[in-house]
């Protein structure tokens, strides 16, 4: 029988249950071994492995309404901008929540289920052009990202005449599996990563059709051309293949809720909700997850999950088991603050069910020394961010925002 489902919980407190509503989809076999250790460790090493970092303690930030994700604008070392669910987003400036929001469109985001303005993006050029990105379901519950740029005469809020949109997703039969991040790479570009459509077992069959945008992580150039509202860089792996979308980077993705690039090396991690088994991160180096295929819904993680083929199927380097109590995965980033001492260079993640903060080094084929980060654990964590001094946060459905911090 599957595992009960969380959704009808979250979706009472109008939560966001980012694990994927429906876990009806059929069984697998366990994997040989744990994935939180190397396979060739000895015991002494393996036990080490599992040993709490010491060095890194959460700091309470700011209380918000039903919080969803953090961010800055490159370089900004005065304010973090925190995005509410509902169609909002706060700047906290030197310590101090604004009583006027960055951004308000929250009659136009649906909320139900996994639904809401989900997440951000600055440009790279924020400082000069002003231009900011959101990823939200709009009232037909498709997903879109829109354009918005700061007001000429007040720093600390867009023009809401300034909006306009890039790009949309149909998205309208279930309310989960949207995705969530909208995120610029190392190379200027815009990626976002809408989920599989909803439902159970992927019933649209998107996860490995090159023809739909959904179940993918998607790469463009933002910027309106041509009477286009955006531009397909011509080195995205699918360019000119008849039948593929050519806005498409990688695929064979269920819900890519959080993925996020290293601010240092610029590899890619992307945390993918499973289904009935198992919790994922799928990891490349820059430039190498062009064209990639994670597999989904041929493999849940590793794990056989239905029949047919996943070319190429690429494994993800950490896996968790829901016999861990894991339900879903919630990706973080690599820690890039170098007061976090011995935990620098090292991934953060976390999980909605169990709130324990991991973390792993990310490398192929698989992550290393995956253990719990030490610090307390945060009740409903649905997402993590990093500001413009490289500084993470961990965002908590119940409104607390906290910052990792050293002790």
């Amino acid at each position: 029988m599957p595992r009960p489902t969380i959704a009808a919980a979250l979706l009472a407190a109008l939560l966001l249950a980012v694990s994927g509503c429906a876990r009806d989809g059929p069984s697998a076999a366990e994997p040989s071994s744990e994935p939180q250790s190397e396979p060739t460790a000895s015991a002494p090493e393996a036990r080490a492995a599992q040993r709490p970092d010491r060095g890194v303690r959460l700091v309470r930030f700011a209380r918000f309404d039903a919080p969803i994700y953090a961010t800055a604008p490159p370089a900004d070392r005065r304010r973090v901008f925190v995005v509410e669910r509902a169609g909002r987003v706060r700047i906290v400036r030197d310590g101090r929540t604004l009583a006027r929001p960055f951004l308000d469109i929250s009659t136009d985001v649906a909320t139900d289920g996994e639904r809401g303005l989900l997440s951000i993006a600055f440009a790279p050029d924020y400082e000069r052009s002003g231009k900011v990105y959101a990823y939200f379901n709009d009232r037909t519950g498709d997903i879109r990202i829109d354009e918005l740029t700061r007001g000429a005469s007040d720093p600390n809020r867009v023009d809401p005449a300034s909006r306009r949109q890039v790009i949309r997703v149909e998205h309208r039969q279930f309310s989960n599996h949207n995705g969530g991040t909208v995120q610029f790479g190392p190379d200027g570009l815009l990626y976002a990563a809408p989920g599989d459509g909803g439902g159970g077992g992927d019933p649209f069959k998107a996860g490995q059709n090159l023809g739909t945008l959904l179940g993918k992580l998607i790469r463009i150039d933002p910027r309106a051309s041509g009477g286009r509202p955006y531009r397909v860089p011509r080195d995205n792996p699918f360019v000119g293949r008849q039948g593929a979308r050519p806005e498409i980077y990688a695929y064979g993705l269920r819900n890519p809720y959080r993925f996020s690039f290293d601010r240092r090396d610029g590899g890619i991690a992307i945390a993918d909700n499973g289904q009935e088994e198992v919790e994922e991160v799928d990891y490349a180096r820059r430039g190498r997850g062009s064209g990639a295929n994670y597999g989904w819904s041929v493999f849940e993680a590793s794990r056989r999950f239905s029949g047919g083929s996943a070319p190429g199927h690429v494994r993800p380097v950490i896996e968790r088991s829901h016999d861990t109590g894991a339900c879903s995965i919630i990706g973080g980033y690599v820690l890039r603050d170098r007061a976090l001492g011995r935990a620098y260079g090292r991934y953060a993640y976390g999980d909605l069910c169990t709130g324990e903060i991991r973390s792993a080094r990310l490398r192929t084929p698989r992550a290393s020394g995956d253990r719990p980060l030490g610090v307390a654990r945060v009740e409903g964590v649905v997402s993590f961010g990093e500001d413009g001094r490289g500084r993470v946060y961990v965002v908590s459905q119940g409104g607390q925002v906290y910052r990792l911090a050293p002790r």
